[in-house]
């Protein structure tokens, strides 16, 4: 593969061979061409090796994959606004040597979204990512999720085919990405339902797991859920509120959420409340040392009530106040509130 794209840059006029870089993402010239990141990649040596020995920069890299319809193009734009450098569509054979090039000048950040409309998309994966282990890189691998029908819906308002739909129907295609990205999903770090976000609300899931300095430390986010809304797909761990005795039959506190202070100080004073908080303020304390350990950056913690409206947003944000004066960095969404 690296050597057939070689190849196709030999055919390039000069125009076509300079380095374009638009936010630095890869653009398509009118041929099919890529433009823009070509004149990063070189050959091979001629024992086959990528060269190490100028790889002494920090290179943070991130693949951002995921199912067509999901999100990928609002997560790279998100990733460009906070500084990073984005390649599209990249044949995963060429991104060792790309992050070689990328360390010898001096780019810190690299994002690559990759999906399955490149021909070869999962065969490649296991040299691309044995190539990566050799120069020293371990990517962090984003997986954006969506339900079938949210994302046929999406497919169907853009009005664009499914890139393995072929000839079968909508749902066809859908299913067989699924099974494509599997093993992905599977050894992802971080994985994002976008059924129910709009795009700032992904963008803001994207910010806090990306938008500060690199370190070790482990991101906590904190999600509120109803179980009769479905329990999030993208939970690491999953925990039940509901028992804790529901303000919902309280006619003054029904029509108000979990974050009004009135709801909250309800919600809180229950027995076992401060029990089951500090249960989970310990769990996170151990297993947030396990974590890094073993190169998770990532936790999302799913807790839910019946609706997501009382009980699992008030304990949702006390839970992240106490996890923040620990000094774990710790962001709160609440999936279903308002879908009442």
């Amino acid at each position: 593969m690296i050597a057939a794209f070689l190849r196709a840059r030999s055919h390039l006029t000069t125009d076509q061979a300079d380095p374009v870089f638009i936010r630095g993402r890869v653009r398509r010239n009118a041929r099919g061409g890529l433009k823009g990141i070509i004149n990063l990649v070189t050959s091979l040596s001629p024992e086959g090796q990528l060269d190490t020995e100028s790889l002494t920069k920090p290179l943070r890299l991130v693949v951002v994959s995921g199912m067509s319809g999901a999100g990928r193009s609002t997560a790279a734009h998100s990733l460009e606004d906070l500084g990073w450098y984005v390649v599209d569509n990249l044949p995963p054979s060429v991104l060792p040597e790309v992050c070689r090039q990328a360390r010898e000048i001096d780019l810190t950040r690299l994002a690559v979204v990759l999906d399955v409309r490149t021909r070869g998309f999962f065969e490649q994966l296991p040299t691309m990512f044995t190539e990566l282990a050799a120069i020293g890189t371990l990517p962090e691998i984003l997986f954006l999720e969506a339900a079938d029908d949210v994302i046929v819906r999406r497919q169907e308002s853009v009005r664009r085919p499914h890139p393995l739909q072929g000839d079968g129907r909508l749902l066809d295609g859908i299913h067989r990405e699924r099974e494509t990205l599997a093993t992905l999903r599977a050894a992802a770090d971080l994985v994002i339902d976008t059924s129910s976000l709009n795009i700032h609300q992904l963008g803001s899931r994207v910010a806090h797991a990306y938008g500060g300095a690199p370190d070790d430390q482990l991101r906590v986010t904190l999600l509120s859920f109803g179980f009769k809304y479905g329990i999030p797909v993208d939970a690491d761990m999953v925990f039940d509120v509901r028992f804790l005795p529901n303000p919902h039959w309280i006619p003054e506190l029904r029509p108000q959420t979990g974050l009004s202070k009135p709801v909250s100080d309800y919600v809180l004073g229950q027995p076992g409340a401060d029990a089951f908080l500090t249960s989970m303020q310990d769990l996170m304390q151990v297993v947030s040392v396990g974590y890094v350990t073993e190169g998770k950056r990532f936790a999302t913690l799913a807790i839910g009530c019946t609706g997501g409206k009382h009980r699992s947003s008030a304990m949702a944000e006390e839970l992240a106040r106490r996890l923040r004066a620990t000094g774990l960095p710790t962001t709160v969404l609440h999936r279903d509130l308002g879908r009442e």
